[in-house]
């Protein structure tokens, strides 16, 4: 095989796996070592203290007052948020939902899969940065993490340094209370599926169900070892955003970027130096914004698919330019075309509209609209109506004509009813089964239903009917179904 001039030839093949590779310029001499992979350089991210903190920090503290604060709130004498899956109930609140609501789940996944289009054309990655469990959780162990070995120096050198008792003490410490919050969060997630006060009794009492031990122990070591051990990792390689997002950018998108223009050629010097007679840009190459990055990149290299628009950096740049008496901004929330552009924050606003924000602001209206309408219109009463295939048509007493159904009546309100079952749409059409049924709330049942037609009415052959449930106690429910009313036809007689 031959290599064309230029073209980079391998000299050996590596011996084993993970074993550099050497590769000659041709026509150069020059060697390159290249691994076939790089292992994994655990990052100590620094903490940053900053406008951009706060917020991420009062993100962390939202999101999860509410996971793990819901389960615990009661509505009507019961869990208010629960998803009963053995009953086959969905309880919201005030609302109860069934199987057959699973248009709304769609309509909910529709809207919140626009929304993240929406957001990140205008903004960028704001859901990674401040909102996704993988980051909110990364965000918690990380501040346990500080608060048991030490910031990033100390972390940094007792990993580093031998096995002694106190870096075991502080290892087991740092782990046992990784293990407790994850173990929380799990047995929490459970407490949404299973009433978490009769979860939290069978646990005290170790009677405990195989499929909530086995999911509470599964929510507990996805969160221990995803926010504990592998943090960027899932952002970096496990995350499909993170691979799709270019696709959601344009030069109009907000993002994290690096004043070049202003901060290069970078270089270290006093406080009181002048840059200009230096021949400096405001960046004094401290790496601090290296040092916060939860993903460890380098934001002054440009953008880059890993940064998941946490603003660390800004904060940390923000304190150096602070005590360097140098204006704040160089590592800033910009646009492509803004830096090029040198406009500030009015020509960011004024290209926030564009064609693809208004057509994602038009899906978004369109689902949610979509949506709020259906929630408004809905009917907590469903009715079915299924006709007994045994006997199509019989004749009983009097000579009238009998068809049997079964009714299907769900109540997905939060209190009883009693519920009166009608017929129309042939004359002397009666209901000869009860014709008044009682429903608990928030329960289905099924009910024989007998109708009648006297026989001299009869036309013979299927004719349409209508059955109409509705509410005795002031409700304002009611529900009409269509079904065939069967009878034989003259010449069969």
């Amino acid at each position: 095989m031959t290599h064309a001039a230029g073209e980079p030839r391998p000299e050996a093949a590596p011996a084993a796996s993970g074993a550099p590779l050497k590769v000659v310029a041709a026509g150069a001499g020059d060697e390159v070592d290249r691994g076939l992979f790089e292992v994994r350089k655990k990052i100590y991210p620094r903490a940053v203290h900053g406008w951009f903190a706060r917020l991420r920090w009062s993100a962390v503290w939202f999101t999860q007052v509410l996971f793990y604060g819901l389960p615990w709130i009661t509505w009507n004498d019961r869990q208010a948020v629960l998803f009963d899956l053995a009953a086959r109930k969905f309880y919201i609140f005030g609302a109860v939902l069934w199987p057959q609501d699973f248009i709304y789940l769609t309509l909910l996944l529709v809207t919140a899969a626009v929304s993240l289009f929406l957001f990140t054309a205008v903004a960028g990655r704001l859901w990674c940065g401040y909102a996704c469990p993988q980051t909110v959780y990364t965000e918690i162990f990380l501040w346990i993490e500080r608060m048991i070995e030490g910031d990033r120096g100390a972390r940094t050198k007792l990993d580093a340094g031998p096995l002694t008792a106190r870096k075991f003490g502080l290892k087991a410490a740092k782990h046992a209370v990784w293990a407790a919050a994850a173990f929380w969060t799990g047995f929490t997630f459970v407490g949404y599926f299973t009433p978490i006060k009769v979860l939290g009794g069978e646990f005290l009492s170790l009677s405990l169900g195989p499929w909530e031990t086995f999911w509470v122990c599964f929510y507990g070591f996805a969160t221990y070892g995803n926010a504990g051990w592998m943090r960027e990792q899932v952002c970096k390689y496990m995350c499909p955003y993170a691979r799709f997002q270019g696709a959601m950018f344009d030069q109009d998108t907000l993002i994290i970027a690096y004043d070049r223009e202003r901060g290069e050629p970078r270089g270290s010097r006093g406080r009181k130096a002048d840059p200009k007679a230096l021949g400096l840009g405001s960046c004094v190459d401290c790496d601090i914004c290296v040092q916060v990055c939860p993903t460890g990149i380098d934001i002054r290299a440009g953008l880059q698919y890993e940064c998941i628009g946490c603003a660390a950096c800004i904060d940390g740049c923000d304190q150096v330019m602070e005590k360097m008496g140098y204006p704040k901004g160089l590592i800033r929330y910009s646009t492509e075309h803004a830096m090029q552009e040198h406009s500030g924050l009015q020509g960011i606003v004024r290209r926030v509209v564009r064609p693809r924000t208004m057509i994602y602001a038009g899906l978004l209206a369109t689902v949610v609209t979509a949506l709020v309408t259906a929630l408004y219109l809905r009917v907590p009463l469903k009715v079915d109506v299924i006709r007994d295939r045994g006997a199509l048509v019989r004749e009983v007493e009097d000579g009238e004509l009998e068809n049997v159904y079964r009714l299907q009546v769900m109540n997905a309100t939060e209190s009883a009813h009693r519920y009166r079952i009608a017929v129309e749409g042939l004359p002397g059409l009666r209901v000869a089964s009860q014709p008044v049924v009682e429903m608990a709330a928030a329960s289905t049942r099924a009910f024989p239903l007998r109708i009648r037609l006297p026989g001299a009415e009869a036309k013979g052959g299927s004719q349409r009917i209508v059955i109409t449930v509705t509410a005795e106690d002031g409700d304002h429910l009611q529900v009409r179904e269509k079904a065939v009313f069967i009878s034989p036809r003259k010449d069969e007689n």
